[in-house]
């Protein structure tokens, strides 16, 4: 019997991962998300199983569910698939005795302030904050260096982050995002808002996997150029051209944030700033998949790592196969994400069919919003319009395919 790993609240219309899965042969149970219309009849290839859990509403109900399923018939590891669920998947690979983080380690990596007391008593480098357990609290704020930088201690995808210049602009952006955390992200906890100085210098991304205790950084990715006021991600290219003394950096900064936090197996994606004088400043870390398998392509098409193999197999107790037989580098790996824009009512999508016959084009995920959805635009995101992801033999080609796709995909929306 071909090995199985319950993956949870993955989305079921991004492929890479389910791909992955395939080359693996490992076949996988899909925990659905609650906005995934996904139906027995339009499984992904590698799933065999659909198992829906009431993980939002009711989790230690969906906790004895899934150990039900388990003791009927065992499994060979957990894996999420989102950010929402990395605390569920915790306790979940506890209770069952499979691989997966502590409780402890879980609680971290899902709060920034948390990440931030860690990587500060580990000794690295992070920008001077602040927590404010309200909005009526802004005022402790006030000491800090402008610009600054105001944010959800549990969000994601730039959900809720603003970055402001002056002092008087403070009051009005800590209620804005801790009134937009309340509605979207309290998850039965007090909302808190983390403010920080700003730092100038290119976003990065690195996409590690750790396995009992060692880690290893599988590639780094430049995210592009991001001052705010809003940090809508778009473009994600690797390998960067960084030199190889500021990579080393990076990933030194990486592996040394997974001990601070206490993670010690499965996959992760980090998020830096790297400075003007070359020191990578790590901003914070999520215990899953960059951008639902987003960032395992790029890194996939780049170095030949298939990241979300790897993953699934750390998640069985396996370990990763490329350390003791390395890929060959493969290339250019890139992500286009279709800007959301002014927001408002959807029209269509304009220019994603057109790519689909690109042969530097390996996936367009293009079912992500349809006509009458209604997008937010940031700093109130709510999804993504569309995916490009491609591969490419240099860098510059990779940027120039950006640029073009800047310029003829975009979202079209009806007249307000």
């Amino acid at each position: 019997m071909r090995p199985r790993v319950v993956l949870v609240g993955q989305l079921s219309y991004f492929p890479p991962v389910f791909d992955s899965a395939c080359r693996a042969g490992i076949d996988l149970i899909l925990v659905p998300r609650s906005d995934d219309p996904i139906t027995p009849a339009r499984l992904p290839a590698p799933v065999v199983e659909l198992l829906p859990l009431p993980i939002a509403t009711d989790p230690d109900a969906a906790l004895d569910l899934l150990a039900q399923r388990h003791n009927r018939e065992p499994f060979d590891g957990v894996m999420a698939g989102n950010e929402k669920v990395v605390q569920f998947v915790a306790r979940a690979a506890a209770r069952l005795g499979l691989v997966g983080l502590t409780d402890e380690a879980a609680a971290v990596v899902r709060d920034k302030a948390l990440m931030r007391a860690r990587l500060l008593a580990a000794g690295l480098t992070i920008p001077d904050f602040v927590v404010l357990a309200g909005p009526d609290r802004w005022r402790d704020a006030l000491r800090l260096r402008f610009p600054l930088v105001v944010k959800p201690t549990n969000g994601y995808s730039s959900l809720g982050v603003v970055r402001i210049d002056r002092p008087d602009q403070l009051a009005a952006a800590v209620a804005r995002v801790h009134a937009l955390a309340t509605a979207r992200l309290a998850e039965g906890r007090p909302v808190e808002v983390l403010v920080e100085e700003y730092l100038d210098g290119v976003e990065l991304t690195a996409e590690s996997i750790a396995h009992q205790g060692t880690v290893r950084v599988c590639g780094v990715s430049y995210k592009s150029d991001m001052p705010g006021p809003y940090f809508e991600e778009t473009m994600m290219r690797a390998p960067t051209r960084l030199p190889a003394d500021v990579v080393t950096a990076v990933e030194h900064e990486v592996v040394a944030a997974h001990v601070a936090f206490g993670v010690t197996d499965g996959t992760t994606h980090t998020e830096l700033r790297l400075l003007a004088d070359g020191t990578p400043v790590l901003l914070e870390m999520a215990a899953r998949l960059g951008g639902a398998g987003v960032m395992h392509h790029v890194i996939h098409a780049a170095t030949g790592i298939d990241v979300a193999a790897e993953a699934l197999r750390v998640h069985m107790g396996h370990s990763p196969e490329y350390w003791t037989k390395p890929p060959a580098r493969r290339g250019h790996g890139a992500a286009f994400s279709v800007p959301v824009g002014p927001g408002g009512r959807v029209a269509r999508v304009r220019g994603l069919d057109g790519l689909r016959d690109d042969p530097r084009v390996d996936y367009v995920i293009g079912n992500m919003v349809h006509p009458g959805d209604v997008l937010e635009p940031y700093p109130n995101w709510s999804a993504y319009p569309g995916i490009v992801l491609s591969h490419h033999d240099s860098d510059a080609d990779a940027t120039a395919f950006h640029h073009y796709l800047a310029r003829n995909v975009r979202v079209e929306y009806e007249p307000a």
